[in-house]
């Protein structure tokens, strides 16, 4: 029995010792952790930045900033007028060091005319429709035209009354009307003509007055034409040629005149293949093309040390992969079309 109670006694002691090492062991890497912790603690307040205090025009400083076409403006300030109105002012900054003017090397091809970098049409600076496809038909004020082509652009023929002189007949002459001007009252009264070439006139109760020496010269000859339901149409001025002694008149004649598109008429019926331009609204092509006269200028300029000069240039425009901007690269006329460049159909530019 005593044995029994030392062994139970000793196994209950061996117990306690393990348990008292296992708490130790748990102490110690608490220990650990907690200096692991406090090292990362003074690691960071190592390599704390001392801070900057804010600067009193981080809160009083207006900065805004849009852009127009190629050109980017930032607003510098704001004054308020105090009726709903700000007076502002910008810097505009703008692409003009010239390094535009510098193409990208290229393989052209010249096929039906039409100038092609891949498949890429190469476009004239400041046509907006070269290549594309531009409607047969436009609507102007309500009536619907068809447009033409010729060498000077896009065009519709619209018919227009042109005034012009046309000898009078011999009816036109037996139907003169005459007419006399009072500068004294300002008015204008009907004057009568003789079989002798004499001249009267009537008063009320239609008796007649003679006037001496009143002729022609003195007098307003004109002609009525009762087909014409316009009064400013109706009457019909009546001269002498000095030359031939022949009596002239005013007529009016209907014919068709060429009437050119505008930019902004043209950009509306364009269906444009070019992905710059299709992702443009018809303003903004209106307004790149009025852009692209002042790069004419400046390429002229560059290049041909003449900006005033006529010298033509072809435009085609990459988007940067990077930015998603287009930017556009130049070729001169007279080297595109210079048939001698080509070899197969293909010049290297």
């Amino acid at each position: 029995m005593g044995m029994s109670a030392s062994q139970a006694r000793f196994l209950c002691l061996t117990a306690r010792k393990n348990n008292v090492e296992f708490e130790g062991q748990q102490i110690n890497q608490q220990r650990t952790t907690l200096s692991n912790e406090s090292g990362s603690y003074y690691a960071e307040l190592c390599n704390m930045v001392v801070p900057t205090p804010p600067s009193v025009d981080d809160y009083t400083k207006v900065s805004y900033s849009f852009d127009d076409g190629a050109l980017t403006n930032t607003i510098t300030s704001m004054i308020a007028k105090g009726n709903g109105q700000y007076s502002i002012s910008y810097i505009q900054q703008w692409q003009d060091d010239y390094s535009i003017v510098s193409a990208s090397s290229s393989i052209i091809s010249n096929v039906d005319d039409m100038y092609k970098v891949g498949s890429s049409v190469l476009r004239k600076l400041g046509h907006s429709s070269q290549g594309d496809n531009v409607a047969s038909t436009i609507t102007l004020d309500g009536e619907v035209y068809s447009v033409q082509t010729d060498e000077n652009g896009s065009y519709i023929e619209k018919t227009q009354t042109v005034q012009t002189v046309t000898e009078c007949t011999e009816e036109d002459i037996a139907n003169f009307e005459y007419y006399m001007y009072n500068s004294d009252s300002e008015t204008v009264s009907q004057v009568y003509k003789n079989a002798n070439g004499s001249f009267y006139q009537l008063d009320d109760d239609g008796n007649a007055t003679t006037l001496t020496g009143v002729t022609e010269d003195n007098l307003i000859i004109c002609l009525y034409d009762k087909t014409q339901t316009d009064p400013e149409k109706a009457v019909i001025l009546v001269d002498k040629d000095e030359e031939t002694g022949k009596y002239i008149k005013e007529s009016y004649t209907e014919e068709l005149t060429k009437r050119y598109l505008t930019t902004s008429e043209l950009v509306s019926i364009t269906k444009y293949s070019d992905p710059y331009l299709s992702s443009l609204e018809p303003e903004q092509i209106a307004d790149l093309m009025e852009q692209e006269k002042y790069y004419q200028s400046m390429l002229n300029d560059a290049i041909l040390n003449n900006p005033a000069s006529n010298n033509q240039w072809y435009v085609r425009y990459v988007k940067d992969s990077t930015t998603g901007s287009y930017k556009p690269y130049f070729y001169q006329a007279s080297e595109v079309e210079n048939q001698n460049n080509y070899t197969d159909g293909y010049a290297t530019s």
